[in-house]
């Protein structure tokens, strides 16, 4: 079965078809909440499955169904944020602050490069971090990452190149103060994709 199928099944109680569609759709939203927020996030990936049955007549096939559970996503995260009485602008509001100052999680066996970029990705606005991890770690197209941000696809495009330099800015200040070694660009895209596997390969899922 399709997705699409597999939500209608589940919205008429077929546990099963939930199950197939979370099992299938796991590691994505899992992946998605972990490089964010430390602690337990497996209540904000169940609230994320859960509105997707409650939204009855929001997926209709326009999108895939990956596109539209980050939809979800994200705005579960910004929820998260808004219930902590966190003032949110997606736009500006970093991780750092939202999270309260929060440093980034110890992931097991990381590297110091993959550790500095989980900081320098929570230095950014949040919908910079989201974008350029919708991009790097989920490979959205342009089109898909405009659904997300309910953007159109010529501005979602100009924030992938504002975030990437807003990046890049935030790994060479950390570099300047001993930190780090200086990011060129293969070595960006190297990180971000180690980064991917990690946080994936963290559940073994």
């Amino acid at each position: 079965m399709e997705d699409g199928e597999l939500l209608q099944a589940w919205r008429d109680g077929d546990r099963q078809a939930g199950e197939r569609l979370v099992q299938k759709h796991f590691r994505t939203v899992y992946g998605f909440f972990r490089n964010k927020l430390d602690g337990d996030v497996e209540d904000l990936v169940q609230r994320t499955f859960l509105r997707c049955v409650e939204a009855r007549d929001a997926f209709r096939g326009e999108a895939s169904f990956r596109t539209y559970l980050l939809a979800i996503a994200r705005n579960e995260l910004f929820g998260h944020f808004r219930g902590r009485g966190v003032p949110l602008d997606p736009a500006t509001t970093s991780f750092a602050v939202a999270a309260g100052g929060a440093s980034p999680t110890e992931l097991l066996g990381a590297r110091q490069e993959q550790r500095l970029l989980v900081r320098a990705l929570r230095s950014l606005p949040l919908d910079d971090q989201i974008l350029l991890e919708l991009f790097y770690f989920e490979q959205l197209t342009g089109p898909e990452l405009a659904r997300v941000l309910e953007v159109p696809e010529g501005t979602a495009r100009t924030r992938l190149r504002r975030a990437r330099s807003l990046l890049e800015r935030a790994l060479a200040e950390l570099g300047q103060a001993g930190e780090a070694l200086r990011a060129t660009t293969d070595d960006l895209e190297r990180w971000l994709g180690s980064l991917r596997e990690l946080i994936r390969n963290e559940r073994g899922a």
